[in-house]
């Protein structure tokens, strides 16, 4: 089958299924700058449920209410609050690829269809991974619409941020299940360990986690998946399992060609990122070595750098976007790294504690 069974192209989309779509899609335009491109909804002729797709560079989010309580996002939500439901795969043939995924131990979610409108059509098919999270498998056949069929174009231009696409999606799973799944990313879809973290990386004095980071041939596609490790106090990935109800997305990285300049406007734009410790930056310098950026500059937002043997990265953590401590966002910066920013795991790990702390879950 070759090191790309399902003949994976790119993630298509990220679904999310949450309690007001309108509302969403709202934070996500004026807060990330996002810019609304389709919906589909009862001006539609669809009763069932509301979405709204925002799109920015070539990251594309679909945001999904329920319209009744028999729909399944209705319990979706009951359980885990707003939450990812869908890590859509654009791939080249769907019914092939969910017939080597089921046939390499992926069990189903919805067998090979039509979707099709005036705009022409879509094969769609969905598998289950971690949690009650699905992959969606979509090929175009002769469709020419604005999203997927039964959406309309109904463009809001939102104020573009810098965010070119997503670097990568982390899943929090639950203890001993993060071998299980890196081999199921192995085994279903030909990903490759990327790289491997364990609790002596990232610790703290209270908690830590492990963490193996599955990726794509291509290292476009790349699925960080976290587990806790037994610490003295409860755990983010701990804090975050019983928070959202069981495994799911923490979190999702989105890259940017301008680090300061990206993490500026969300910060004007009122989104509240993790704040290291100020020490952090007194010794930065000696830690990474030279870089483009000013250390003053890089201070004032709180963005982390990490260097390693191919180059260095930017990044910061947004605090969590729900009321309940779940999902949140990585803004990235690749500068030659590949990497996760390893050398920033013990600064973050801390700024995570005192949030932790200040809910009372630590």
């Amino acid at each position: 089958m070759g090191d790309n069974p399902l003949k994976l192209k790119k993630v298509h989309h990220v679904e999310f299924w949450v309690g007001n779509a309108r509302q969403a899609a709202f934070f996500y335009r004026n807060g990330f700058g996002f810019s609304q491109t389709a919906y589909r909804g009862l001006e539609t002729g669809e009763r069932s449920a509301t979405s709204y797709v925002l799109t920015q560079g070539k990251a594309n989010f679909v945001l999904t209410t329920p319209m009744n309580p028999a729909h399944p996002a209705s319990e979706h939500i009951r359980k885990h609050g707003d939450g990812v439901k869908d890590i859509a795969f654009h791939v080249e043939n769907a019914d092939q690829a969910y017939e080597i995924a089921t046939r390499r131990g992926a069990k189903g979610a919805v067998e090979p269809r039509d979707l099709s409108d005036e705009h022409g059509s879509v094969r769609y098919a969905a598998i289950h991974t971690y949690g009650d999270t699905i992959h969606s498998l979509i090929s175009y056949k002769d469709y020419s619409g604005p999203f997927l069929p039964g959406f309309v174009s109904a463009p809001i231009a939102g104020d573009d941020a810098g965010i070119l696409r997503i670097d990568h999606i982390v899943g929090n799973v639950e203890l001993g299940q993060m071998e299980h799944w890196a081999d199921f990313y192995s085994k279903v879809c030909g990903f490759h360990r990327y790289i491997s973290f364990d609790d002596k990386d990232i610790s703290t004095e209270y908690s830590a986690l492990m963490s193996i980071v599955m990726s794509d041939d291509s290292k476009s596609v790349k699925f960080p998946i976290n587990e806790p490790a037994p610490g003295r106090r409860k755990s983010q990935i701990d804090e975050y399992l019983e928070s959202y109800g069981g495994a799911g997305v923490q979190h999702i990285a989105l890259l940017c060609k301008d680090e300061l300049a990206t993490v500026g406007k969300l910060t004007r734009n009122g989104i509240p990122f993790l704040r290291v410790p100020d020490a952090y930056y007194d010794v930065l310098r000696d830690r990474v070595g030279n870089i483009d950026e000013s250390i003053d500059a890089i201070r004032d937002l709180g963005i982390l750098v990490d260097r390693d043997e191919e180059g260095y990265l930017l990044q910061i953590f947004s605090q969590p976007v729900e009321d309940r401590p779940t999902v949140f966002f990585e803004i990235i910066q690749r500068k030659g790294s590949r990497g996760f920013g390893k050398g920033n795991f013990k600064a973050l790990f801390e700024s995570i504690e005192l949030e932790q702390a200040r809910r009372g879950n630590l």
